[in-house]
């Protein structure tokens, strides 16, 4: 138990504090504690009776608790989620957290028009398409062996789920969401010269203030190698979920 202690308490805060939430709000549901469907979001619950916390449990929450799919999405959710914030947004939580918070807001705005009840995997999507645009030429692996550019890697996704599941709605939600992010973000204001329509807050840089040795100059990715990220060295931190490991 020690090792599972560690390995927890080495997760960085941000990342930490998503995944024990993504744990421990289906884990409410396995104990009997809460109806699955008051964690769900509907528009009319959430408009007409100010039930204001379905947005948030909707992106903590996954049908099929403890099956293989939530299994793979917790395991996204901590990959490239460690990867974002000990590589890009080292040293600077307030950025990241504005972020994921863009991108929950997006999510939930879309969800309400769309109709959808559970959130998790557009934002965990979300945060692979971005990972995927900082290391575009990262070659990754991907289901049985296959290799390919990161910049590649949420559409093998939504594919892949298509197959499988037959449905690519979240898949693709979380990818334009996330596009959006980067879009307003780094290359409209950078490569088209555009003004920048996006800024941390100062109440996040009051909250959770820069660190020493993180990245300097936000607001343009960082041009410098995947293996310069923490826990990089050589190895190859960009891999996807290896199927062939079953």
């Amino acid at each position: 138990m020690s090792d599972i202690g560690d390995w927890f308490r080495s997760i960085p805060f941000i990342t930490r504090s998503w995944f024990a939430a993504s744990i421990a709000v289906p884990f409410v549901v396995i104990l009997g504690l809460v109806d699955f469907r008051n964690l769900m979001l509907f528009p009319e619950l959430f408009f007409n009776r100010f039930q204001l916390w379905r947005p948030v449990t909707a992106a903590l929450s996954f049908p099929g608790v403890l099956g293989y799919m939530y299994l793979v999405n917790l395991y996204f959710l901590y990959h490239y989620s460690t990867r974002l914030e000990t590589g890009a947004f080292d040293g600077r939580p307030a950025d990241y957290i504005f972020m994921l918070l863009f991108n929950w807001i997006c999510i939930v705005i879309i969800g309400l028009l769309m109709n959808m009840r559970l959130l998790m995997i557009q934002l965990i999507m979300s945060v692979i398409y971005v990972w995927a645009q900082f290391h575009k030429d990262t070659v990754v692996s991907f289901w049985f062996g296959t290799r390919f550019k990161a910049h590649y890697l949420p559409w093998a996704i939504l594919i892949f789920n298509f197959i499988v599941r037959g449905s690519f709605v979240n898949e693709l939600t979380g990818n334009l969401v996330g596009h959006l992010y980067f879009f307003l973000m780094f290359k409209y204001p950078r490569d088209l010269g555009g003004r920048s329509f996006l800024s941390t807050p100062e109440f996040l840089y009051r909250l959770f203030p820069n660190r020493r040795g993180g990245v300097s100059g936000f607001g343009v990715p960082p041009n410098r190698p995947a293996a310069q990220e923490q826990g990089g060295g050589s190895h190859n931190w960009g891999q996807g979920f290896p199927l062939g490991d079953e």
